[in-house]
């Protein structure tokens, strides 16, 4: 009886086609070293925590000041990895002259320079103070800079203002910049540096918004491929590289297809297409409601039903006066082309619909289980976890999403609209019924899995609840080996052995989607952490380090507190208790 007490990972599920090849074997123990989280969640409070460890990691390589590896960032979209490599096949220098980056000190005028100088763009004697060297060496007088980086942020272009110097590729010191712009323009100050904060977002193509509606606030930073499906804090579960809803096995490209198809009038055009012909008169169109082939529209014309060509009235069972139809089978093939297409298109929608349909009624039974969960442990029974009864639920919702999503991937990988060339007719039937016999595996054992977990067994014997027990656990590791084959066929049968190369699925995930874990906007390097000052301008002092904290130890409500009286610096991220206490 002890064994019944156990928790279900000591036991080994069966891979085999049979709920009856339950085994009680001890797996081998595996120590595998913990993965951290492959998702993190960038707040609007993480954000600069974020950015700034990518700045940290090539200050500290190239040994480069802040606004010169933010340059450098930016021209790569925030991918660190394509930097380092870029550096290391051609360079330093080809590094730095693509981006714009030059690192060679002319900021400070010559002291034995005559004390004023000509500005190049407005043609006038400045004294020197109010002139500004770049890191190239070109100079100009501060009104032009300002009335240059003023242009500029306008533009949009605050991320990479060049040097206002012909032909110089060198991009502006973003403190030059913010000093300037700050002196008579405060707001375009703000709306620089939030432009420069943005840019890990807008540009980094491993970050991206949270499609929610309305939307949450959040983003996403993925730390593999960004060919997956994510979950953000907020529970909307999306597709990280369209950004439309989770759509595996399909591609993006089939889901975009596939979605237009449902919600457009396409299918209702086909449908008129098969089903009406237009009066030869008015054009609009008319449905055949009798026997005859001799159709009256509204608008009083009469037509032959079979080639749509205007006649008189006059007409038999077989005949109409003076008419006679030499089109009728070529418009009869165009016709049973369209039916052909509609039935196809119906085949594979009322499969996806049904099992779309079944996904939202089992989730409603959800709360129907736990009730029957609870009542199962406060009687007096020698059964103690029912945890298999939760892990058979998440893999049902699972595998019925992926049965869902495979009609919409076999209606086109098997259709005319994207593939056609690709295959002959041959290995088109060949591999359609490879992919259509493991569809058909899956869906057995997913309809099993349904039933029993709909099973009363709250009112049954130990012995049967043990019994549905064994056969919970034993279609779940069969419904997950049948989906995880199902990928591998997809990826490497289907989709693998064609030429075109823009079809490609998020990897399967035996687990389910993985929750975005947040990005801890308190890092620290040495223990200290991110300060900022009024109007979210970060300290520039020295880079932080990366690094994760526990989410435990800060309030979870993180939010900027006025700064007090005295203009010292205030930690963004501390309880607002601790800040008023300080």
């Amino acid at each position: 009886m002890d064994d019944y007490l156990s928790s279900d990972d000591d036991y080994h599920y069966s891979d085999q086609g049979s709920v009856d090849g339950f085994e009680n074997d001890e797996p081998d123990v595996q120590l595998v070293t913990p993965k951290g989280p492959t998702t993190l969640v960038i707040t609007k409070e993480s954000l600069l925590a974020a950015q700034k460890d990518d700045l940290r990691r090539v200050m500290e390589m190239l040994s480069l000041r802040e606004h010169h590896a933010r340059t450098l960032l930016i021209y790569h979209r925030w991918d660190v990895e394509k930097l380092f490599a870029v550096y290391v096949d051609k360079g330093k220098a080809a590094l730095y002259a693509e981006a714009g980056v030059s690192v060679d000190e002319h900021c400070e005028l010559d002291p034995s320079a005559p004390p004023s100088v000509m500005c190049d763009i407005c043609i006038e004697d400045v004294p020197c103070h109010e002139a500004t060297r770049m890191d190239c060496g070109h100079c100009f007088c501060n009104n032009c800079w300002t009335a240059h980086f003023i242009v500029k942020i306008n533009e949009g272009q605050s991320k990479r203002i060049r040097c206002m110097a012909h032909k110089c590729n060198a991009i502006c010191d973003e403190a030059v910049v913010r000093n300037l712009v700050s002196k008579e323009h405060p707001d375009m100050a703000e709306k620089f540096d939030r432009f420069l904060l943005e840019s890990y977002i807008e540009d980094n193509k491993r970050v991206k918004w949270c499609p929610s509606t309305p939307h949450c606030g959040n983003a996403l930073r993925v730390e593999d491929d960004e060919l997956c499906e994510v979950e953000c804090s907020c529970g909307l579960q999306f597709c990280f590289s369209c950004l439309s809803e989770t759509h595996s096995p399909c591609s993006c490209l089939m889901w975009e297809l596939w979605a237009k198809k449902c919600r457009d009038e396409s299918e209702t055009v086909n449908w008129i297409a098969v089903h009406t012909k237009p009066c030869p008169k008015c054009h609009k169109p008319v449905e055949k409601n009798g026997g005859c082939n001799l159709v009256s529209c509204i608008c009083g014309q009469a037509f032959c039903w079979l080639c749509g060509g205007a006649t008189g009235r006059e007409h038999t069972w077989s005949s109409i006066a003076g008419h006679s139809c030499g089109r009728y089978k070529q418009l009869e093939k165009t016709a049973e082309r369209a039916k052909r297409d509609l039935y196809r298109y119906m085949h594979y929608h009322n499969r996806y619909k049904a099992h779309t349909d079944s996904f939202k009624l089992e989730s409603k039974l959800k709360e129907t289980i736990q009730g029957k969960v609870a009542i199962s442990e406060e009687r007096d029974s020698t059964l103690r976890d029912y945890s298999w009864v939760n892990n058979g639920l998440a893999r049902l919702f699972r595998s019925r999403r992926v049965l869902s999503y495979s009609y919409p991937f076999a209606f086109y990988m098997f259709g005319d609209e994207l593939f056609k060339d690709e295959m002959s007719e041959e290995q088109r039937e060949i591999k359609q019924h490879l992919f259509e016999d493991q569809q058909q595996q899956l869906e057995a054992n997913v309809e099993k899995l349904s039933k029993i977990l709909e099973e009363p067994f709250d009112q049954f014997t130990d012995d049967k609840v043990m019994e549905i027990r064994i056969q919970v656990i034993n279609l779940s590791t069969i419904i997950d080996n049948l989906c995880q084959k199902m990928y591998e066929c997809i990826e490497n049968d289907l989709l693998g052995s064609l030429q075109l190369g823009i079809h490609s699925i998020a990897p399967y995930k035996s687990k389910g989607i993985e929750r975005a874990s947040e990005l801890s906007a308190c890092w620290s390097q040495k223990d200290s952490c991110i300060y900022a000052s009024v109007g979210g301008t970060a300290n520039h002092d020295r880079p932080s380090g990366s690094g994760s904290s526990d989410e435990s130890v800060w309030s979870s409500h993180k939010r900027a507190r006025k700064e007090e009286a005295g203009g010292g610096l205030f930690d963004l991220n501390l309880p607002a208790e601790v800040v008023d206490r300080n």
